[in-house]
């Protein structure tokens, strides 16, 4: 039965590309209208289609995992790129609806995070071994979205770009406090220390993280400059010239995003500039894929800009600019999967066969969901005054 009813769902949903699927019963069936690359996907476990009915994202994800299906060639962008070109159907909305609905009450709960799950949250995460984010990431240990000014740049060249495009919006003078909520390894706070004199207090929830950055600050001579704190932001006290988030703010939850713009609207002298920049949603509000939450990013969550907005205009802050970046992150995606995939027998000997399927299937499903779905990269500058800013774009113009 679940198998007919899998064939019925897929002839609905999948109406682009071509997909060939092979069924635990030996049956090959094809969808989608013959266009396109072919992607042959073979089912090896009875009880997968069952449970990708009930909830198709979490379904695909652990059968990658677990093997309960393959797919010829391993060409896993290929099918996740043909999933998601054809996830905008209408009639992929009707199979979605029941489940999003429960899953949309589940998410809020999930968000509700006070310091002790937020910082268990990140620890899931960023406290994984250092020498995995190595395998993957540029030198500087830049895990956000990488700036591309040129097709060729280096995945080094694109993230030192990134870092030079963000201080310019935050136009530090030295002697300037500034803070950086989510501080990463501390890359930005390395440039903004070390190049533009300021004295940096950086705040992260991850215990290695806080020890990296510390470690980083000390053998570049700017311990005195870059203070690494292991606290959650809505414990900072004091006000900073300048404030800077990087890949934090998906991590904040909707319930507390009227706190996170209160603080800094606390924490920002009146003079002062703020940058956030993370990632976002050019289109109305979504449920955060339950794979993603359960494996990758607990408590994590990308909001559409509507959602911003609000928490913003009640802080009192000015907007004074927005951007949005669209195709950057699967460019930066597409150079750590290269570089992961590159380097996968290191990746073994640290966890498993298992992990590097999930943490391939993390980094190819996301670069799919930016280069074919609705996510994007905000940077939202803000002020207390609207004059704390020039009143045109002119300072980022660069040379060249």
């Amino acid at each position: 039965m679940s198998h007919r009813l899998l064939d019925a769902m897929l002839r609905r949903t999948i109406l682009s590309g071509s997909l060939a699927v092979v069924m635990p019963d030996g049956r090959e069936r094809h969808y989608g209208d013959g266009t396109g690359h072919p992607v042959m996907l073979r089912i090896h476990d009875p009880k997968l289609p069952g449970r990708i009915l009930v909830s198709p994202d979490m379904a695909l994800g652990e059968g990658y995992m677990d093997e309960g299906y393959t797919i010829d060639g391993d060409d896993l962008a290929g099918f996740l790129a043909l999933a998601q070109q054809n996830a905008s159907h209408p009639a992929a909305e009707f199979w979605r609806l029941p489940l999003g609905l429960v899953q949309k009450n589940l998410a809020r709960l999930r968000e509700i995070a006070p310091a002790h799950r937020a910082r268990a949250n990140v620890a899931h995460h960023y406290d994984l071994s250092g020498a995995l984010y190595d395998l993957f990431l540029d030198a500087d240990r830049q895990y956000s979205c990488a700036y591309f000014r040129h097709p060729e740049d280096t995945l080094d060249m694109a993230q030192a770009q990134k870092k030079d495009h963000i201080i310019r919006k935050l136009r530090p003078q030295p002697g300037m406090r500034v803070l950086d909520i989510g501080c990463g390894w501390g890359g930005l706070a390395l440039s903004l220390a070390r190049d533009h004199g300021v004295h940096v207090t950086g705040v992260t929830l991850s215990v290695e993280q806080q020890r990296v950055a510390t470690a980083r600050a000390a053998e570049a001579g700017l311990s005195d400059r870059i203070d690494i704190r292991l606290t959650d932001y809505r414990a900072v006290g004091g006000q900073f010239d300048r404030i800077v988030s990087v890949g934090m703010f998906e991590h904040v939850g909707r319930p507390q995003y009227g706190t996170y713009f209160n603080a800094v609207a606390r924490l920002l002298a009146q003079d002062g500039i703020a940058l956030i920049h993370t990632i976002g949603r050019a289109a109305p509000a979504l449920v955060t894929s339950p794979w993603i939450t359960k494996y990758i990013f607990p408590g994590g969550y990308v909001p559409a800009l509507s959602e911003i907005a609000p928490a913003i205009e009640t802080s009192g802050l000015w907007t004074t600019d927005i951007e949005v970046w669209r195709l950057h992150y699967a460019k930066t995606l597409s150079h750590w999967r290269a570089r992961f995939e590159a380097n996968i027998d290191a990746a073994r000997a640290l966890y498993d066969d298992r992990f590097c399927r999930m943490w391939r299937y993390y980094l190819v499903a996301s670069e799919m969901t930016f280069r074919h779905g609705r996510q994007c990269v905000f940077q939202i500058q803000l002020a207390h005054r609207q004059e704390a800013v020039p009143l045109t774009r002119d300072y980022l113009c660069r040379p060249g």
